[in-house]
């Protein structure tokens, strides 16, 4: 019997998977972005990034109710409602070139934002909190796996998006092209995304239990407490947990790190379409050349997705060894120096080292944090107060992409030829952007939050 537990136990992994590779499309807005932008011409910079704020902010205040009725109500049925209210808010927003421009952001934040978000917040603490009780001994590795593949879904879907917009092969890397796609546009690609979206996260959450009532896995006891690690295991609830001050430390220094990472994530095609046109002469740019600087871009997206994945596993595991305290200083220190270098590193296999990196530890945040959250304040009511703790997430998720678009500066506006759906050519306008202060100013943060992180230590034991 002990042995089909741990068997089973794996099968949790593989529809945490199957779910995650799902919700972590929300990664992919950047590729959206100028599309976009060239059909609805008045929309700003801001305005453009709004949707990319409000989805990741539904997103974390959803994870704190879909956590409580995930604890109540179990993991399958809360992630089966989180992938049908996902899939529809997608398949609505296709809907959104039938309106005016002010019409139309109303629309597409309503659908894919709001709805969107609160579907993936739904469907994405249940394999989180659902992994956690079933490896106590394996924890920063389980929970790196549990969201690796949050981090991986726009390696998949980035390029898929972006040939589904314009049309063309199907791009995981420069040069390699796999099979041609259709141009549908970019509200049409809404549409083919959240009917994928729904039947994976509904098929995945039909993997997902808790496991039996004390579960220990075989031939496993509990170690002695690790660095950073609480002395004694206790099970706080969330308002037990909001009166400790180390909460609020760890929830400032989460914040840091989802800011820059998120203003990375969400910005990473804009800001190279940016450091890329300002090395063109030929205006307008003909649009074979500007569909391969569009091209670069989703390709960073992809593969920064990578490493947003591996970093997951891999602080995960360090962690296991190292400490989950003294992995996350590391990290806040690495994510640090290259958002202060961000802006200087304008060739394309420099560009991506540095979006890289940051993405690397921004996945080992959220493969710590909900880690940590075990350790100090255990695993009984573990949906609930991650969710508490997921919203740093969500706040990092409005005040990266926002001081990204608010601090951004105009270097210029230039030409460009595009090809309609109906093979039209016309010439739009491409917002080159300054992105300099707003990195600056995340990489500064990301330092401070080392420093704080130094200062953290276990909640003292309950009376």
């Amino acid at each position: 019997m002990a042995d089909e537990k741990v068997s089973n136990r794996w099968l949790v992994v593989l529809g945490a998977l199957i779910i995650q590779i799902s919700l972590g499309a929300v990664y992919i807005w950047s590729v959206f972005q100028t599309p976009l932008r060239g059909y609805f011409e008045g929309w700003t910079e801001t305005q453009v990034t709004l949707p990319a704020q409000i989805v990741i902010f539904a997103f974390s205040l959803a994870v704190i109710f879909g956590g409580r009725i995930q604890d109540k109500l179990g993991p399958r049925l809360v992630g089966t409602i989180g992938g049908v209210v996902l899939g529809i808010g997608l398949v609505l927003a296709r809907f959104t070139g039938n309106f005016g421009e002010g019409a139309a952001l109303v629309w597409l934040v309503v659908t894919y934002a709001i709805l969107g978000g609160v579907g993936i917040g739904m469907a994405y603490v249940c394999p989180v909190a659902t992994c956690v009780k079933w490896f106590p001994d394996k924890r920063g590795l389980i929970t790196g796996l549990a969201v690796a593949g949050f981090g991986a879904g726009a390696f998949v879907f980035a390029p898929l998006a972006r040939a589904l917009i314009s049309g063309g092969y199907y791009q995981p890397f420069p040069g390699i092209s796999l099979f041609p796609l259709p141009q549908v546009g970019v509200f049409n690609t809404f549409m083919v995304l959240g009917v994928i979206f729904l039947v994976a996260v509904v098929l995945g959450s039909q993997l997902l239990k808790n496991p039996p009532a004390g579960y220990s896995p075989p031939g496993w006891t509990p170690p002695a407490a690790a660095s950073g690690a609480a002395p004694v295991q206790e099970d706080y609830t969330p308002l037990e947990m909001l009166k400790t001050p180390v909460f609020w430390v760890l929830w400032l220094t989460y914040l840091a790190g989802s800011t820059a990472g998120l203003m990375v994530i969400m910005k990473a095609s804009p800001v190279w379409q940016s450091f890329d046109v300002l090395a063109i002469t030929e205006f307008p740019i003909p649009g074979d050349t500007f569909e391969l600087i569009g091209v670069a871009g989703a390709v960073a997206v992809a593969i920064l997705a990578i490493f947003n994945a591996a970093g997951r596993i891999f602080w995960g595991k360090v962690s296991d060894s190292l400490g989950r305290k003294n992995t996350l200083i590391a990290m806040f220190i690495l994510c640090g120096v290259f958002m202060l270098g961000l802006d200087w590193m304008r060739a394309y296999l420099l560009y991506l080292v540095g979006i890289c990196v940051i993405a690397l530890c921004f996945g080992g945040y959220l493969a710590l944090y909900p880690a940590v959250t075990a350790d100090y304040y255990g695993t009984k009511n573990m949906g609930a107060n991650y969710g508490c703790m997921f919203t740093a997430y969500g706040a990092g998720g409005l005040l990266g992409p926002f001081l990204a678009a608010w601090l951004m500066r105009t270097a210029g506006n230039v030409e460009y030829e595009v090809t309609t759906l109906a093979g039209e050519t016309t010439v739009r306008l491409f917002e080159v952007g300054d992105y300099r202060i707003a990195f600056l100013l995340s990489g500064a943060t990301c330092l401070v939050a080392a420093a704080l992180m130094l200062v953290v230590k276990a909640p003292a034991a309950k009376a």
